[in-house]
């Protein structure tokens, strides 16, 4: 039963979205071409980058902290004392017992051949300094042994870690311009975008009308096909009665074919151009649907709006001379970065180290650590005049950059005159296309009726047909063109919708 109502649902919703898509209106192509173009995708991606960019910028003017550890196992370690100063101190006893062992030895000497002692008694006395002499090496040696070992400094495993505050204090305006083309690359990045859509939007609204044009001069081949098998109908009876010739029959048999083939090739063309139509707006090829304006009857008038044809509208809102205006200002921004970076830079340095073995208490086996603050300047000094010419060609970076923008500001004028110029001359055709029609249909009526009451031939009313269908067919191609025109306006202002 579960699984029945899902089936149902799923079907239910299948032909909701079915019926939802049998009538789509412009404003809805221009939403789903929006939501699957590519190009979009990416620059709400850029859109994205450049805010974090931005975001990250602001970052550079807070402090930073860094920690660093480390561990290091060394094969020998660290000796204050030489392997000379070593040895003597290891032999201190032995180097002291023989010294005053000579000196004794001298005196005793001394004494025997003065006569104050004998031989016998000097032998005696020196046999017992030896034994004196021998205990105190001894003793001055272990004592020369324990210096020794209280000069080693056990550094074969060293422990360190080293936590640093530094915080910028000037750095040449490298900051302040950074962080500047941080918020102009963001502002280029939601121009790009805006321009993309621009040009998304207008190449649907042109297919989309291309579509409806289509299907407009499809309904009317329909109709006129219908008059031409009427007349066609009406002549074979006459040549039946014999009131008409065989040429006459044959005049429009040629037309009537003709119009087969005009009926072919518009289903084929409108075939295409919906499938244009589908690709652009990300759904599959041969979706099934019906446009808004193919269902009526007549295309509605479309006014001219000379108001909005304004140069210094176009100037403000085409993205394109924003993205131009936004060149010239990074640009700026990277001429003071440039310069910065051959400015006096003042920084800010705090922070607390930790050493094992402890080096400020004998190289002990323990954690020791030390506060630290101090104040680091940099400042060039000679680098041959880099900088110069660094800056010089930042300069000339911009203005290069602003020949562009005013390169870019007199096409976009010489655009909209064009444009402008264009939609009047579409009104003008609109205009006169929407007299011929009434000319065409009177004159069609006239051959109509004078051709039911034997005064006309079918050669007339066969003119008067292909007339009324060209001015038709032309009234929708003014329409069109009239619309097409007022969308070109429309984009070179800058102001689609």
């Amino acid at each position: 039963m579960t699984r029945l109502i899902a089936f149902l649902s799923m079907l239910l919703a299948y032909a909701l979205g079915l019926s939802a898509q049998q009538t789509i209106s412009i404003d809805s192509c221009r939403s789903m071409a929006e939501r699957n173009n590519r190009q979009l995708a990416i620059g709400r991606v850029q859109k994205d980058v450049s805010k974090n960019i931005r975001k990250s910028a602001r970052t550079k003017y807070l402090p930073r902290i860094t920690a660093v550890g480390g561990y290091e196992l060394m094969s020998r370690e660290i000796s204050i004392l030489s392997n000379a100063q070593q040895g003597v101190l290891n032999n201190l006893g032995t180097t002291a017992a023989g010294a005053i062992s000579g000196m004794l030895t001298q005196d005793i000497m001394s004494l025997v051949q003065q006569g104050v002692i004998t031989p016998d008694a000097a032998m005696a006395i020196q046999q017992q300094l030896g034994g004196r002499g021998e205990q105190l090496a001894a003793i001055g040696n272990k004592v020369g042994q324990t210096v020794t070992d209280a000069f080693k400094t056990d550094t074969r495993q060293m422990f360190a870690a080293s936590v640093m505050v530094t915080q910028p204090v000037y750095m040449g305006g490298a900051l302040t311009a950074l962080n500047r083309m941080a918020d102009i690359q963001e502002s280029m990045a939601e121009n790009s975008y805006e321009k993309q859509c621009h040009e998304t939007r207008y190449k649907v609204d042109n297919t989309y009308w291309l579509v409806v044009s289509l299907s407009h001069k499809l309904a009317l081949a329909k109709k006129y096909h219908e008059l031409l098998r009427q007349l066609n109908g009406d002549v074979e009876k006459m040549i039946r009665e014999g009131v008409a010739t065989k040429a006459d029959g044959l005049k429009v048999a040629v037309k009537l074919n003709e119009s087969e083939m005009t009926l072919t090739q518009a289903e084929n063309g409108i075939a295409l151009a919906r499938m244009l139509l589908c690709q652009q707006c990300g759904m599959p090829l041969d979706t099934q649907f019906t446009l808004y304006d193919e269902t009526q009857e007549s295309l509605p008038a479309v006014q001219g709006q000379e108001e909005r044809t304004d140069i210094a509208t176009a100037l403000v809102m085409r993205p394109e001379i924003r993205l131009l205006e936004d060149v010239v200002a990074l640009s700026g921004q990277m001429t003071r970065l440039t310069r910065a970076s051959y400015l006096p830079q003042v920084m800010l340095t705090g922070g607390y180290l930790i050493t094992n073995p402890n080096v400020y208490d004998s190289f002990h086996r323990s954690f020791a650590g030390l506060w630290n603050v101090g104040v680091m300047l940099r400042v060039p000094v000679w680098n041959w005049f880099d900088g110069a010419y660094k800056v010089r060609a930042a300069k000339g970076a911009v203005a290069m950059a602003r020949y562009q923008l005013q390169e870019a500001k007199e096409g976009v004028e010489l655009q909209v005159n064009q444009e402008r110029y264009k939609l009047q001359e579409a009104l003008r055709k609109r205009k006169m296309a929407e007299s011929n029609i009434e000319s065409a249909e009177e004159n069609m009526r006239c051959a109509s009726l004078g051709f039911h009451e034997g005064v006309i031939s079918s050669t007339d009313v066969l003119g008067a047909q292909t007339a009324w269908y060209q001015a038709q067919s032309q009234r929708i191609d003014a329409e069109i063109d009239v619309r097409m025109c007022r969308l070109a306006l429309d984009k070179a202002l800058g102001v689609m919708r």
